[in-house]
């Protein structure tokens, strides 16, 4: 054999694949430390499940990476089989043959990347060619595939994904991103298309496209990794190790469905989470944080939840019921906290909060400047500034124009990689007040004590805690308040009263005021009747 394969495939110094850029932030690489922990979770996994047994000793089994980017996942299993079946394939071409012809599978999601998967795995972007490792293989491609795929468009929007005609329906010269994984409704003829014959799959592992670069930006972009999952679990592997953005946990637009299915599937056997920002993918902003699961088609059983912050793990993997709430609630320690409160069966404040646009009237209204010529003016809180508005104008729930309101902002947050406040301080609008859409009403009350006390309220590191559940990214809408209490407003409420209130312990005490910094005690507060 050629001596310029040296079979070497961990090691390097530097590994190239931890020092490439990403994409983008929605087509992010792996690192290779990164795709190693999650599969050593697989071969945990499998030890379990097979008496103890070495999942890289096994010629049978057969790996596919849907969504290769670097292939480094493709990479890194090959290494493992590598030295895994020495034993029993002794002659190391014909093993690393074997193994890039019978056990290892990728679908490159462009071609750039396809072309860099191979120059990963093969050596060479051309699975024939001299310089490749593999000999075995019939077709330049070798077993990493990539043709260019396109949307199918219905009322300009693709059916399988939801991109933008618009937006994506650009020619021949750029990139479709249309992934040839999930633009089907049959996946499993669609994959034996891919590689020539019925495949069933062992194992599948990735890191999928996050969102669509569909002109909508940030968080606002829609998720598309869940679909990848979701034609995974189609394929019915024996298990399904993802990396993904850990906005599905609590939130995330569109991911309803695909939230309540991971929630009540009892073959989710473990999550390992990374909530701090850039601790997962040093680098890269990814909102919430990242976090990988296993699912195992013969487990039927409590999912083991572990955080890990600052590269350790906050405390021993508990194994929990993940649909006992509805979203993922991310701390083990947590849980107890919030079972305390849950147990008074207590109303909840997501029912006081308002929906965006409480009043009909969009972030980037403006007001005028003062209420000089206005026949019936009302006070509004616009964007970092007041204006003044004719009450007529108002489009929706004119009547709480009249009552005293608390307002809180509809987005909070920082850039920082660590968020401990949760909730921007309240503002008390008295009578004759309205707001844009930068605030929600949070609450609505005849008296300004009832107003005063419910702000003190959501100032208490106990409420912002509950918030914080619920609150994966800036966005603090009505339901991040939805395991929060709704009391009698007849006293002001503290954080000792509460603690009190809910029996919690001096270690979880202890828990909720290293997660949430305290907040200072002035409010903005204005009856707003006369003129400014």
């Amino acid at each position: 054999m050629s001596t310029q394969a040296s079979f070497s495939l961990r090691g390097r110094n530097p590994d190239v694949l931890s020092c490439i850029a990403n994409l983008s932030n929605d087509e992010v690489f792996t690192p290779p430390e990164f795709a190693n922990r999650m599969l050593d979770s697989l071969a945990d996994a499998w030890a379990a499940d097979n008496g103890g047994a070495d999942i890289w000793t096994d010629r049978t089994v057969k790996f596919l990476d849907p969504c290769t980017k670097s292939g480094v996942f493709l990479r890194e299993i090959t290494s493992r089989l590598t030295r895994g079946l020495e034993s029993k394939i002794p002659d190391l071409q014909a093993r690393v043959d074997y193994i890039l012809t019978k056990q290892v599978f990728g679908i490159g999601i462009t071609q750039l990347t396809s072309l860099l998967a191979r120059r990963s795995l093969y050596c060479s972007k051309n699975a024939r060619s001299e310089h490749s490792i593999g000999k075995g293989f019939v077709s330049d491609a070798g077993n990493i595939w990539f043709e260019r795929t396109e949307h199918t468009w219905a009322n300009d929007r693709c059916q399988y994904c939801g991109a933008s005609r618009t937006t994506l329906d650009r020619g021949e010269g750029f990139e479709t991103h249309a992934y040839g994984f999930i633009h089907t409704t049959d996946v499993r003829t669609r994959v034996a298309e891919f590689f020539g014959g019925a495949m069933q799959f062992d194992v599948i592992i990735g890191n999928p496209p996050y969102q669509l670069d569909d002109g909508g930006y940030g968080t606002s972009a829609a998720p598309i990794y869940q679909l990848f999952v979701e034609r995974a679990l189609e394929l019915d592997p024996r298990y399904a190790v993802f990396v993904t953005p850990s906005r599905w946990m609590t939130g995330g637009k569109g991911l309803d469905r695909y939230r309540e299915r991971m929630l009540s599937d009892k073959r989710m056997r473990n999550i390992v989470d990374y909530p701090k920002l850039y601790e997962g993918f040093p680098g890269v902003k990814i909102r919430g944080g990242i976090s990988y699961f296993l699912w195992d088609r013969g487990y039927n059983g409590p999912c083991e939840v572990q955080t890990i912050w600052d590269g350790n793990p906050t405390g021993p993997t508990v194994a929990r019921h993940l649909d006992a709430y509805d979203i993922v609630v991310r701390r083990n320690e947590a849980v107890p906290i919030l079972e305390k409160v849950r147990v008074k069966n207590e109303p909840t404040l997501d029912s006081r909060v308002s929906s965006r646009k409480p009043f009909g009237l969009a972030t980037n209204f403006k007001g005028q400047a003062s209420s000089k010529g206005l026949t019936e003016p009302v006070k509004l809180f616009e964007n970092q500034r007041t204006g003044w508005i004719e009450r007529g104008a108002i489009a929706l729930n004119r009547a709480w124009v009249d009552e005293w309101k608390v307002l809180m902002t509809a987005v909070q947050g920082t850039s920082a990689a660590v968020e401990t406040r949760f909730l921007s301080k309240p503002i008390i609008a008295g009578p004759n007040t309205a707001c844009t859409e930068t605030y929600l009403v949070a609450g609505r009350f005849g008296t300004e004590a009832e107003a005063l006390n419910y702000a003190q309220y959501l100032r208490t590191r106990f409420v912002r805690f509950l918030v914080s559940l619920r609150k994966v990214t800036q966005h603090a809408t009505r339901d991040v308040y939805s395991f929060v209490p709704d009391l009698l407003l007849d006293r002001e409420w503290t954080d000792a009263r509460l603690y009190t209130r809910y029996g919690l312990t001096e270690e979880e005490i202890a828990f909720i005021e290293s997660q949430v910094a305290e907040q200072g005690n002035d409010l903005g507060q204005t009856a707003a009747t006369d003129d400014e």
